[in-house]
């Protein structure tokens, strides 16, 4: 597949390259120079950013069910099995 570059020096990356790699509007690319070869490589997203949020559920929170858990352990309500 051969593309030019504009005057501007734009390159389009073609639709099926663009969806086959999961390449959106305001996705981050690095030029990779690999000695005469370029690369358009996509940048990784940051870990931490990108994981915020994952644990975020419907669900009781675990604080909470802790802190309920510490609670019945103090009043001795709490079933102890040994």
């Amino acid at each position: 597949m051969t593309i030019k570059i504009s005057i501007k020096g734009w390159v389009v990356i073609p639709a099926n390259l663009r969806k086959r790699y999961h390449l959106k509007p305001g996705t981050e690319i690095q030029i990779v120079d690999y000695g005469g070869v370029l690369a358009i490589v996509p940048v990784k997203d940051n870990p931490i950013e990108s994981s915020a949020g994952m644990l975020a559920g419907k669900g009781k929170s675990l604080t909470k069910a802790l802190i309920e858990d510490h609670e019945q352990e103090l009043k001795g309500d709490y079933d102890r099995k040994l």
